[in-house]
């Protein structure tokens, strides 16, 4: 049941919590006898979905609410049940969270930090919400996550790929099931050598902010270290539409690899730019002209449509895979929804199903509980195969899917191959790794809240 992101329940007066550094409701605070933030006490639990409905990641959004939508359902009991029926736990029953039934609002992240932290406060203060989960920006998901520390409440990271997020940003209420870009990095680099050998010299776009950042970092680092060389690195306004002037400059530099840290809405047009310059069509150094794309998902494909086909890059999961957990997932979304489902909305119906598992586990929804319950938990079932959620840094490690756009897709929705599954061990790294922000990047302690 969906409720109004600006419902306001009579009872919910605000005062100011000390240290909180959020206005919470006035039966939370510390004077009353609830042990948490938003502690619920009646026949429901509300939860927050936080995603971009407008922006240049709105698709990922959309994807993403559609599977918040459908987990909801499965957790009350509707549908046929998904990925509760693969799942590893048995904790779940389909008939809500301990008992309670769920229910959630909804909010615009805009793919704005600002924005995405105003309206998870509004979900907090003035909807009672316990968890606060989504988004499709790196920079949202660390903006957010920071305010939920505050707060005293789980933060489920929706779509968030920059290492900061469990790395040099990483908080003891925030948890990431997706994968991230040193994960892309280490996967990529193996097959990039082995397809395109190594000797490349290569030219780096990246989305300026956090996850551009790290993305490329991670690129560079692994394609270095087995001999290419980056002979530019240029970072383009996550709000460009029209790279053309950052295309232009590709051909003049001795590049023969154009790396592109872009995602959604960005990735298609910079791509897109790309080909129309002819990139594709070029040789330099003697070598075909090749493109690189770290993050794929099913909707940047589609939404670049024969641009992609050959373009190599990574992705969290694929509709196409065929263990148990992701064939019940595809069945139960494409039913639903007419189309199967993308990786955003993959990795937000399972982290939904994550936390409700581990409150059901811990006996409790007071967020310390779930985090101990989260913490260092492995689990299968849920499409990636066996996972662990680390406790040192609440990052889920998993195999890593390289992919590659299809040369002869037979639909709109089969536009990319699995060329390679990544094992776990290939792409696991220390907690005090550099690229995680060293040993000086800490978790903190649990909030609870009120």
């Amino acid at each position: 049941m969906s409720k109004s992101n600006f419902t306001r329940r009579g009872l919910l007066k605000t005062s100011a919590v000390a240290g909180a550094g959020l206005a919470l409701p006035t039966i939370f605070t510390a004077q009353s006898a609830h042990a948490f933030t938003n502690e619920p006490t009646g026949g429901t639990v509300t939860l927050g979905f936080n995603v971009p409905q407008t922006g240049p990641y709105a698709d990922e959004g959309a994807d993403e609410l559609r599977a918040y939508q459908l987990a909801v359902e499965h957790l009350n009991g509707g549908g046929d049940g998904g990925m509760l029926n693969t799942f590893s736990s048995k904790a779940l029953d389909g008939t809500g969270i301990l008992g309670k039934k769920v229910e959630y609002v909804t909010g615009d992240t805009q793919t704005k930090s600002d924005a995405a932290r105003a309206s998870a406060k509004s979900m907090i203060e003035k909807d009672g919400a316990i968890m606060i989960t989504g988004g499709s920006s790196s920079g949202v998901a660390v903006a957010v996550q920071a305010l939920c520390q505050e707060a005293g409440v789980i933060f489920m990271a929706g779509l968030t790929h920059s290492n900061d997020t469990t790395g040099k940003d990483k908080k003891a209420n925030g948890f990431r099931h997706f994968f991230n870009s040193y994960m892309s990095g280490a996967a990529l680099a193996p097959v990039l050598a082995n397809a395109y050998g190594n000797d490349r010299k290569a030219y780096h776009l990246t989305a300026d902010y956090n996850w551009g950042y790290t993305t490329e970092e991670a690129v560079r680092a692994s394609t270095e270290a087995m001999g290419w060389e980056t002979v530019a690195a240029v970072k383009t306004p996550l709000t460009q539409t029209d790279f053309s002037s950052y295309i232009a400059p590709v051909l003049q530099s001795g590049a023969d690899t154009l790396v592109l840290n872009h995602y959604g809405g960005n990735m298609v047009n910079s791509l897109t730019n790309a080909v129309q310059f002819g990139l594709r069509d070029k040789q330099v150094n003697g070598k075909d002209f090749q493109i690189v794309v770290p993050l794929y998902s099913r909707l940047m494909a589609k939404g670049a449509g024969a641009n992609v086909k050959g373009i190599f890059g990574s992705t969290n999961w694929h509709w196409s895979l065929q263990d148990e957990g992701s064939k019940a997932f595809v069945k139960s979304f494409g039913t639903k929804y007419g189309f199967p489902p993308s990786q955003a909305a993959h990795t937000t119906y399972v982290q939904t199903l994550l936390y409700a598992d581990a409150v059901q586990r811990a006996g409790s929804f007071a967020p310390c509980a779930v985090a101990e319950a989260l913490e260092d938990y492995e689990f299968d079932g849920l499409g990636n195969g066996k996972t662990l959620y680390r406790g040192a840094d609440h990052q889920c490690f998993k195999d890593v899917l390289v992919v590659k756009g299809k040369e002869n897709p037979t639909s709109e929705f089969d536009l990319l191959e699995i060329v390679e599954v990544t094992p776990v061990e290939q792409v696991t790294y220390a907690p005090d790794h550099p690229q995680m922000g060293g040993p000086e990047a800490t978790l903190g302690a649990c909030n609870n809240g009120a």
